[in-house]
């Protein structure tokens, strides 16, 4: 392993990022091994692993490995040093299998990436509204989540409760046997089984109520954060606040790092992938990679002009007479959905 510094020659850094050390690696334009250290995961670490990695020479690019998680306070820090930063993905299962995993191992294959050209993704600089979009629609999704799951136990409760309780409540609307779940009074008594699934259904209800708040004050947080930041985007038929904040935090706050509409079709997971062979050609399927929350956002949009859209039922009917199935239908408007947006 070379160990001297040379301000001549130019290298390239890889990191491999935990959540509480990073292991940085050197090599140069050949990819030959040149040094590599840990640093701590904290702010003084970033700066003192920055300053490593300047001190060998020309710095040309710098490849880490989970710029979305564990790297991204290091990846805000190297890129507002004007140090050129990209994407590397984790080596797949074959190259794990065949050469072994460490931390020195995946922060050269990190910069190995990075001299090479393979790995040229440019990384969400998550400093803008889209990030603040990011994090309301996190807290948004997870509070859904809640109130479902409460609402399934509030009915799994009733169905095993009292017969009575079950007789009065189950066939009401859900809201007004929340709020009528919420005004029980039960006993003190909590080895009766009935009691204590009365003051269960009371306590599961009052939750149910304030993720209901929680949920309305999020929403109501995206609505305005999506109409500021594209607002545009909230025009487009088929196009509701939840999507256009999936869509929005896919593309990033700078959404310049894609090449084209054709890179935003990739990342979605829209671009046809060919699948002809021998007589059958001119063939494509629906392609199962890229962002799939995002993949998934562009499928409403299908559905809902599908059946709202006259523009897009016209096109499916025409699609449909020419041979073409849904699955196919439904391809080519997510592909064409993608171009719009």
């Amino acid at each position: 392993m070379m160990t001297e510094h040379s301000p001549d020659l130019e290298f390239f850094g890889g990191i491999d990022t935990h959540s509480l050390t990073h292991h940085a690696a050197v090599v140069d334009t050949l990819g030959r091994e040149f040094d590599d250290r840990e640093f701590a995961a904290t702010p003084a670490g970033y700066e003192a692993l920055k300053d490593w990695l300047v001190g060998f020479g020309e710095l040309v690019k710098v490849g880490i490995e989970g710029t979305g998680s564990y790297g991204a306070g290091l990846m805000r820090v190297l890129a507002g040093a004007g140090i050129v930063v990209v994407e590397v993905d984790r080596p797949d299962r074959t190259a794990r299998r065949l050469l072994g995993k460490s931390d020195p191992l995946d922060a050269y294959a990190a910069a190995r990436a990075a001299a090479s050209g393979r790995a040229t993704g440019t990384p969400k600089s998550r400093d803008g509204i889209v990030e603040s979009i990011r994090c309301l629609r996190l807290a948004y999704r997870s509070a859904v989540k809640a109130r479902t799951q409460c609402i399934n136990q509030i009915r799994a409760l009733l169905l095993n409760g009292p017969a009575d309780l079950r007789e009065r409540l189950a066939p009401l609307p859900t809201a007004t046997m929340i709020k009528s779940i919420a005004r029980l009074r039960p006993a003190t008594d909590l080895t009766d089984p009935d009691v204590a699934c009365k003051l269960a259904l009371r306590s599961l209800a009052r939750r149910h109520a304030s993720l209901d708040e929680e949920i309305g004050e999020l929403h109501r947080g995206l609505s305005e954060l999506t109409q500021k930041a594209a607002p545009q985007l909230l025009d487009r038929p088929g196009v509701g606040v939840q999507v256009a904040a999936q869509l929005l935090f896919t593309a990033g706050d700078n959404p310049d790092r894609l090449g084209s509409e054709a890179s935003f079709a990739h990342l979605t997971g829209v671009a046809p992938v060919p699948t002809s062979s021998g007589k059958r050609q001119h063939r494509h399927r629906l392609n199962r990679g890229g962002d799939r929350a995002a993949n998934n956002a562009l499928y409403t949009i299908a559905l809902v002009r599908m059946r709202y859209h006259p523009p897009t039922r016209a096109y499916v009917e025409r699609r449909t007479a020419e041979g073409l199935s849904k699955k196919d239908i439904i391809r080519c408007l997510k592909r064409a959905i993608a171009r719009e947006v």
